[in-house]
């Protein structure tokens, strides 16, 4: 087979491939090295690229296929990681210049467990410095939309996105504490999965904000997010805060039969001046096609909605502050500009004003929960617009930006992260100018399964994650 084309197969078609032996994991490894040589320099995604690593993981995983060893879904599947989980002997940067060109000595354990899939690690993705502050912080260069070059990728795990996007990684891992798997996968046209709090061990991953941290995939389908959530799921001794529960069979549940699931759509989050008219209409199609896959699909009013971006960012900017305290007291001129006065802000924040924000958060908390008693899952967009241009960075923002930024898009992913509920982002279509729209499927905690079975019903019943980007 043409190398050429093995990238573009999706993670689960090349898996099945690989299980019958019809392309090894040599060819499939090299057949994304050869692009991300290629596209890498046009869209920033990597940061570093583990190409001798990779390829002698190909290799072994070749010599247990061939006798016998099958490990199952992963095994011989070319993956790329956000650069903020640990990756022994291979730099770990955190999309920071303050850890260039260190190695760590041990894995994260989402390392450890795509490993003994039979993963191959590929490298890893480009990310906002520390995974905090806004879309033009990458000290490693801005990662660029593959579906439009002069765009963002998302911020945070944009790299990952991007990666996904362009074909250079069969599926990837990013790490969501307010919207950044699901903002980069909307930006992106791609599956983006916000696991349940606790779901997947985050030990060894270098945090931002350790009550809202989450890791989870970024893929091209539904059906590759469950496959790669698979392999990454379940306890960890090392992570006190993973559930103690036996970790469902993620693929098998995706039967695409929804007609008994109940779907509130959140009025507050789709008829709002916030919402580009484009974004809204492609999303009312995207719910249209829900009501054929079910009878129970309602409009529901969840007011409070809009103001909790407030009180997780308050939390977030106290919880990241924390986490660098140290570097902030002795270093923090290594910072890049942005994010030295965002943790200052942050250690600036009163004792009172953090409680305030967590009891706050414990409010909606139940409030969300409490409509989720009704309704299996929620949906609105994911991002009330498509992907922005790159413009050239410009400092902190105004007061005026900022508040436009909590009640606009931020307050679109981060109710999620406050509550600990799973949430998909699928892509639902493209506005005129060829941009990816998402659509936003939230559901129970614990429930991952609902939300993706959810998602997977919507991709068999259209075409949209089939589309390329053509690159230029």
């Amino acid at each position: 087979m043409n190398n050429s084309n093995i990238a573009f197969y999706s993670a689960t078609e090349l898996s099945k491939k690989i299980e019958s032996k019809e392309i090894s994991p040599v060819e499939a490894t090299k057949s994304y090295l050869d692009r991300i040589e290629t596209l890498n320099p046009k869209l920033n995604s990597y940061i570093t690229v583990s190409r001798d690593e990779a390829l002698y993981a190909a290799q072994q995983a070749e010599r247990e296929i061939l006798s016998g060893q099958y490990r199952g879904p992963l095994h011989g599947i070319p993956v790329a990681v956000k650069d903020q989980l640990l990756t022994k002997d291979i730099q770990t940067t955190a999309g920071s210049e303050i850890l260039r060109g260190w190695t760590p000595d041990r894995d994260a354990t989402c390392i450890v467990k795509l490993k003994d899939a039979g993963a191959v690690l590929i490298g890893k993705t480009n990310m906002t410095e520390y995974a905090i502050t806004t879309n033009h912080n990458f000290p490693y260069g801005i990662p660029l939309n593959p579906w439009d070059t002069s765009r963002y990728s998302g911020s945070s795990s944009g790299g990952s996105a991007a990666a996904t996007a362009a074909f250079m990684c069969a599926t990837s891992l990013g790490e969501d504490t307010g919207g950044s798997i699901r903002g980069p996968a909307s930006l992106c046209g791609l599956a983006g999965l916000r696991p349940t709090w606790g779901l997947v061990s985050r030990h060894g991953l270098l945090a931002a904000s350790w009550s809202m941290d989450t890791v989870g995939p970024i893929s091209r389908t539904v059906e590759d997010c469950a496959m790669t959530l698979q392999a990454i799921s379940g306890y960890d001794p090392l992570d006190p805060y993973t559930w103690k529960k036996a970790v469902p069979d993620y693929i098998s549940s995706l039967n695409g039969d929804i007609r008994g699931t109940k779907i509130g759509v959140v009025r507050e989050r789709i008829y709002t001046d916030d919402v580009d008219p484009e974004v809204r209409t492609t999303v009312e199609v995207a719910i249209d096609v829900l009501r054929k896959l079910t009878e129970f699909v309602e409009e529901i009013s969840l007011p409070e909605i809009v103001h909790c971006a407030t009180y997780s960012m308050t939390i977030g900017l106290v919880e990241g502050a924390a986490m660098h305290r140290e570097i902030i007291r002795n270093h923090s001129h290594m910072y890049q500009h942005e994010l030295r006065l965002v943790n200052l802000v942050g250690s600036l924040i009163p004792a009172q004003t953090y409680y305030k924000a967590q009891q706050l958060r414990e409010v909606w908390r139940e409030r969300l929960l409490k409509v989720l008693n009704s309704y299996d899952v929620l949906v609105y967009p994911t991002s009330p617009s498509t992907a922005p241009k790159v413009p050239p960075p410009t400092g902190l923002q105004n007061r005026a930006d900022a508040k436009a930024d909590l009640y606009g898009r931020r307050s679109f992913t981060h109710p999620v992260n406050l509550a600990g509920c799973p949430a998909l982002s699928v892509n639902c279509g493209f506005n005129s100018e060829g941009l990816p729209v998402g659509l936003q499927i939230i559901g129970r905690p614990g429930e991952d399964s609902t939300v993706l079975n959810v998602g997977y019903a919507y991709q068999q019943a259209t075409n949209w994650h089939n589309r390329r980007p053509v690159i230029s």
